[in-house]
């Protein structure tokens, strides 16, 4: 029989991935704040140079946010003039979110972040591979 608290802070899985996150997130903060956005808005804009044009319910999809959630966030991106949210010809009801031409060009900028991303962290790639796998595993788990 183990000895060992079965509620030890330092043995939670969901202690260690929210610790983890918000540090990861703070290595991004001084990459991203040259180009006026924030975390949030990345993810956002890393969707868009993937997939644009994206009605919001895709957005929100591959994002796994609620579009309650996503709404401010492209309110805020078009008010900077990185996207425009028009509604969507073949459909009234839905809104299409395609990039503007600055949106479009601030890609060559954060094509750097990755490679700065691994720099700062300092752990091998193969290492930050094999993380990602494991946090997809947990994410699929997590949401069956």
């Amino acid at each position: 029989m183990s000895d060992q608290d079965p509620l030890a802070l330092e043995e939670q899985v969901c202690f260690a991935l929210s610790v983890a996150a918000r540090s990861v997130v703070a290595v991004y903060r001084p990459l991203l704040e040259p180009m006026g956005l924030t975390h949030p808005q990345y993810l956002v804009m890393l969707a868009l140079w993937q997939h644009a044009p994206l009605s919001v319910r895709r957005l929100s999809e591959l994002l796994q946010l609620d579009p309650g959630t996503l709404s401010p966030l492209l309110k805020r991106l078009e008010a900077i003039g990185y996207l425009r949210r028009e509604r969507d010809p073949a459909d009234e009801r839905s809104l299409a979110i395609t990039l503007t031409t600055e949106g479009r060009s601030l890609r060559s900028k954060a094509e750097k972040i990755p490679p700065a991303v691994v720099e700062r962290l300092g752990l091998p790639l193969a290492d930050l591979q094999s993380l990602h796998a494991a946090l997809t595993r947990v994410i699929a788990a997590a949401v069956t």
